[in-house]
């Protein structure tokens, strides 16, 4: 018989060194993600909506340097059009559209990672809760879901943006407040179901903290709705801000957002003779939206088990 034979009969790895045996199980964990990465990537409109993303994202970052002039000074006639001096023309202030346009990606994104953060993350610890312990916690939390989502959204964003004053930072804490009812009970269906597997009835039954258990071994499991949840999240969130700037809720000039530069477009003159006006923040809304959208489909995807093998 031979040494390796001998070695698999008595239960001996082949290997004695610990270095390769802990490579192999790295190995193993870091499959499930590359299998997502590898379908993903598969994915031809997800991969267009990344790449995209990823662009305004740049362009958000890099605004300083990629603005040709400053968004606040007036450096042109009023409502000008393109020229080679203004490549998107000026508003009707006779300011720079091409620098505003740029420098309003980071009001854009701010609002949409911004508020998802919040309320992804109020979603995550509410659903975890109801989900883990049930009876009456649940229903309490449940009941006050259902109550979050009788009010008219848009509605109630309007009182309490008026109420407390349109600016970047209120917008953001408004939106995070009362988005997270889609999230919490996306996190309590899959809470349900994850704490009846076996592992879960083990960490209690070996006396493991309840906040270990929930937050170590069960949320983890729950990451794939939650990420897709948020991807989506982040694009209506952009829709939202755009809205509450186009009716005059949102970012106040000057500061430059996609929706207030779209308030211009609201004559119909300007609708008719001055396309630049409305056009390229129209068309930017657009971009980022379905961008983020392909992106959420994707990574829906990619991340449902059962496509997985």
């Amino acid at each position: 018989m031979s040494l390796a034979n001998a070695k698999v009969e008595a239960g001996v790895p082949l290997s004695n060194e610990p270095h390769l045996n802990s490579a192999a199980e790295i190995g193993k964990e870091e499959s499930y993600l590359r299998v997502i990465s590898k379908r993903f990537f598969k994915h031809k409109l997800a991969v267009f909506g990344l790449i995209v993303f990823s662009a305004i994202v740049l362009m958000a970052i890099l605004a300083p340097v990629l603005a040709p002039l400053s968004p606040y000074d007036v450096n042109g006639e009023f409502g000008d059009s393109p020229s080679v001096e203004h490549l998107l023309g000026t508003d009707q202030v006779g300011r720079d559209l091409l620098s505003r346009l740029i420098y309003a990606s980071r009001v854009s994104l701010a609002v949409g990672i911004g508020a998802v953060v919040i309320y992804v993350a109020i979603g995550t610890i509410l659903g975890a809760i109801a989900g883990y312990f049930g009876k009456w916690v649940d229903m309490v939390i449940m009941r006050l879901t259902d109550v979050f989502m009788s009010f008219p959204y848009l509605m109630v964003i309007l009182v309490l943006v008026s109420i407390l004053g349109p600016s970047l930072f209120n917008i953001i804490v408004v939106i995070g407040l009362l988005g997270w009812p889609s999230v919490a009970r996306i996190v309590r269906g899959s809470v349900l179901s994850i704490k009846e597997m076996d592992y879960v009835k083990a960490g209690v039954a070996l006396g493991l903290p309840t906040g270990k258990i929930v937050f170590q071994h069960i949320l983890p499991n729950c990451l794939a709705p939650i990420l897709v949840n948020a991807t989506f999240g982040i694009a209506s969130s952009i829709i939202l801000e755009a809205s509450l700037s186009f009716l005059g809720m949102g970012v106040q000039p000057p500061t430059a957002s996609w929706g207030n530069m779209l308030t211009e477009a609201q004559s119909l003159t300007v609708l008719a003779s001055q396309p630049w006006l409305w056009v390229p923040p129209g068309m930017m809304i657009l971009l980022a939206v379905l961008s983020i959208n392909f992106m959420g489909d994707g990574l829906r995807d990619a991340m449902d088990p059962k496509s997985i093998r």
